[in-house]
């Protein structure tokens, strides 16, 4: 995928003077480190926030880090907090497991839901972007290759931007519309393919980012759960050769 191509889709409007610093909610997959890169590449100084919310793996987090390093962000941040507690969730609850492949298919909301996730983490990206005098929060929401969560649709992405300036002080004295905060998800309407895509046009190394849900301690990949099957059928469909380190 052609950058400049994209840049142009994207609305080069919608982002504010060179230089203006950005939330990026990072995660240390392949999704959020695209939104990473693309940020830098549209000229933002880049705050990272991670959140160790009781994921049963962490080493999304030991990737989120040493990605971060790598672009030369702002400022990485980690927040702590034990979503594993309310459970609900494959993803944090030990009594839950992670549907594999061969799973039968289901089109209610999956088990690796965790509730409110996204709201969460987006609200607490938020209050930093607030703090940080930043009006513009990146994260990598998609809905076209996604599990079918609710926090992933184009219209939660526009209402979290309505409650957004309806809850903050910048929302609420601002008069300008570009003055205002925007949630970014630039690549909700994108295939995984498409998104592989651009981030080799912004030469990103995927084979650092982990996305699976159950990876090792080392990072390694199971190859199976659906995070694994989307990513690459992805990589196949883009016609780029897939770097993920699978256990197998």
């Amino acid at each position: 995928m052609d950058f400049s191509a994209f840049k142009h889709s994207f609305n080069p409007s919608q982002a504010r003077t060179p230089n203006s610093p950005a939330v990026i909610l990072f995660s240390g997959g392949l999704d959020s480190t695209t939104i990473l890169a693309l940020a830098k590449q549209l000229g933002y100084r880049c705050y990272t926030l991670s959140v160790h919310y009781g994921q049963k793996h962490l080493s999304e987090l030991d990737a989120a880090k040493k990605i971060a390093q790598s672009f030369g962000v702002e400022r990485h941040e980690v927040i702590h907090l034990d979503l594993a507690r309310f459970g609900g969730s494959a993803l944090t609850d030990q009594a839950l497991r992670v549907p594999t492949a061969g799973d039968p298919k289901t089109t209610a909301i999956p088990i690796t839901y965790v509730p409110a996730r996204n709201t969460i983490m987006l609200s607490m990206a938020l209050a930093w972007a607030e703090s940080l005098g930043s009006i513009d929060v990146f994260y990598g929401a998609n809905a076209v290759d996604y599990s079918g969560y609710p926090d992933c649709r184009p219209e939660y992405v526009k209402s979290f931007e309505t409650m957004a300036n309806l809850a903050t002080k910048v929302g609420v004295e601002s008069n300008d519309d570009h003055q205002r905060f925007r949630i970014h998800a630039p690549i909700i309407s994108m295939s995984k393919a498409e998104i592989i895509q651009l981030g080799q046009s912004l030469g990103i190394d995927y084979s650092q980012t982990v996305s699976c849900y159950q990876a090792n301690t080392e990072g390694k990949a199971c190859g199976v759960c659906e995070s694994c099957q989307l990513r690459k059928a992805g990589f196949k469909e883009a016609g780029v050769a897939d770097p993920t380190r699978y256990q197998l």
